[in-house]
């Protein structure tokens, strides 16, 4: 990862396609745009790879959220359960709906925990958001008859995992809604940029017409005219120049995932022999998009040492249990007793409601974390980065 390692001439031409036209407008503008229509036809594809019957495309994977949640009906004083492991846009979208947010403990495939899942329902809970955190697949069968057996919709956050699978099937496509991000850090990019898929036309619809200010699109479905409004909506519509990157991106994804799945594999041979080291369970090891590499110490003592010892052979990783925005102890505006959570949105509401979160909560999650260390894959890596880490690792082995 990101994408941005392979821009070419696909990209290019794409996006020339669309400058051609002038119009950079998702809709409107038949006779200039030439037949033209890179958003939609992006969106066809996509719902086309992933095996979707529809598919919206946004302007983020937070807006994704935000417009999948919009469709659900979910909406002020719901609760929405999700995992204390993830980007802070997930809860973010949660928030931004109306709704609480409830975290659950993540388990050794660093996502969500279907047995801390099952505890955390209650009568206000309106849906699930289970992540595909760091590439790979949550326990999402598991999950999704836990959801089922609740009458509680399940909301795939799949922002890191474009083009992964679980037998065969691609995440995002189990739950009712699955959402993708394709910002700039992204394995697929567009810049900025997202997914909603679904294989419920009724809710595709409430997603089309939601991310564009409550138009129906009765007389186009998808287009855009002086049709009518059912409900309120907003503005989350992806352009032109995004749609035109995304369908030369999406191109060359199974092409970029079999590259982090090569290079994940040198990195795990290689941190396979260090003492006491354990992996991430992956679910599905041919169906990983391989964004990440995460390997486990016995403790977060033994786990600070080794990654000292990569730190100072210039190959670092990543201890999400340190100080990250992507786990939950580390949400200082969210958490008890910090200043925003004290006073700010949406915890104090016009005095009318309060919600504390204890950053002590979620106790396994934090002893997992902490002695869990993270390599971002590359899709193309060096001879020299290789030589880098490989050396580091090496170096940790031989303590």
């Amino acid at each position: 990862m990101p994408g941005f390692e392979v821009f070419g001439e696909e990209e290019k031409q794409q996006a020339l396609e669309v400058f051609d036209t002038g119009v950079l407008f998702r809709y409107e503008f038949g006779e200039q745009r030439k037949g033209v229509y890179k958003v939609r036809e992006f969106e066809q594809a996509f719902a086309q790879y992933t095996g979707a019957a529809h598919a919206q495309a946004v302007t983020s994977g937070t807006a994704a959220l935000k417009v999948a949640l919009a469709a659900l009906g979910v909406g002020i004083g719901d609760e929405v359960i999700t995992q204390g492991f993830t980007f802070v846009a997930t809860w973010e979208a949660i928030l931004d709906i109306g709704a609480v947010p409830v975290f659950t403990e993540v388990d050794q495939t660093l996502n969500m925990d279907p047995n801390d899942l099952e505890q955390k329902i209650t009568s206000k809970t309106r849906a699930v958001i289970p992540v595909h955190m760091l590439g790979a697949p949550a326990r999402i069968v598991e999950i999704k008859a836990i959801a089922d057996k609740y009458g509680v919709p399940v909301l795939e956050d799949t922002a890191q995992a474009a083009g992964a699978r679980l037998g065969g099937q691609h995440l995002g496509t189990f739950g009712h809604f699955g959402t993708f991000s394709f910002d700039s850090v992204k394995t697929m990019t567009t810049g900025e940029g997202g997914m909603v898929i679904t294989n419920n036309e009724e809710l595709w619809r409430n997603c089309s017409e939601y991310h564009d200010h409550g138009h129906d699109h009765a007389v186009n479905p998808g287009g855009r005219g002086g049709e009518g409004r059912r409900f309120i909506g907003f503005n989350y519509r992806m352009m032109e120049l995004q749609g035109a990157i995304g369908l030369a991106q999406l191109a060359k994804l199974d092409a970029m995932i079999a590259s982090q799945q090569k290079n994940k594999a040198i990195l795990k041979e290689a941190a396979s022999k260090i003492a006491g080291v354990s992996f991430r369970d992956i679910l599905d090891e041919q169906g990983d998009s391989a964004t990440f590499f995460a390997f486990m110490l016995p403790d977060k003592e033994q786990a600070a040492k080794i990654n000292q010892v990569l730190r100072d052979n210039q190959a670092g990783a990543i201890n999400f249990g340190e100080n990250s925005w992507h786990f939950y102890p580390s949400w200082e505006h969210l958490l008890k007793g910090k200043t925003l959570a004290q006073n700010g949105w949406p915890f104090n509401a016009h005095g009318k409601r309060r919600v504390i979160y204890d950053p002590e909560s979620l106790p396994a999650s934090v002893e997992l974390m902490s002695r869990t260390l993270v390599y971002q894959v590359p899709v193309n890596l060096s001879d020299r980065q290789r030589d880098t880490m490989l050396a580091a690792l090496g170096k940790a082995a031989g303590l």
